[in-house]
């Protein structure tokens, strides 16, 4: 049964940057840079019958202009218990559109709605009983954060398996936005 998710990369030269945010925060697993995307749309676990309807569905996307990407700085998921660090992405309406469009396409093929409202991000690190000032701290002493800008010129439909600090993914298709 895979476990597939849409997404974004991100180049080497944005992951590159981006782990330089890494460490200073005791109880974070740090994501590998080499695991870095921009996730669209979680599927989940799915039997290979749904995953040859998603795949083949996600083709019939309308067709869209490159993405211009803008990371713009840090921040955490979970409140007063936070679990994970990411860099947050910057407000992108075709980005948005990109994602409804394939929660429309998956929703077609039979998934339920994603219930989550999207937010667009990299993960960073996931946190597990870390103290909200300790993540707080974390931010507020990476205040400058440079603006990271890249162009995305495809999505792909990656595969995980569950295991601990994400990872690895493996890409099983990918679509082009041109």
């Amino acid at each position: 049964m895979p476990r597939l998710f849409t997404g974004i990369e991100v180049p080497a030269e944005i992951g590159l940057a981006l782990s330089g945010f890494r460490g200073g925060l005791p109880g974070a697993r740090w994501i590998d840079p080499e695991n870095y995307h921009l996730t669209l749309r979680f599927i989940g676990d799915i039997d290979e019958r749904m995953a040859d309807d998603i795949t083949s569905i996600l083709g019939e996307r309308r067709q869209r202009a490159p993405l211009t990407i803008t990371i713009d700085g840090l921040d955490t998921f979970g409140g007063g218990k936070p679990r994970a660090v990411f860099a947050r992405v910057a407000g992108n309406g075709e980005l948005n559109e990109v994602q409804a469009e394939q929660e429309r396409l998956v929703r077609q093929v039979g998934l339920p709605p994603e219930t989550r409202r999207f937010t667009p991000h990299v993960t960073l690190a996931r946190l597990r009983n870390v103290s909200p000032l300790a993540v707080a701290d974390y931010i507020a002493t990476r205040g400058h954060f440079p603006k990271l800008t890249f162009v995305a010129d495809r999505f792909v439909l990656y595969s995980s398996r569950s295991s601990v600090g994400g990872g690895p993914y493996i890409v099983e298709a990918a679509y082009p936005l041109s």
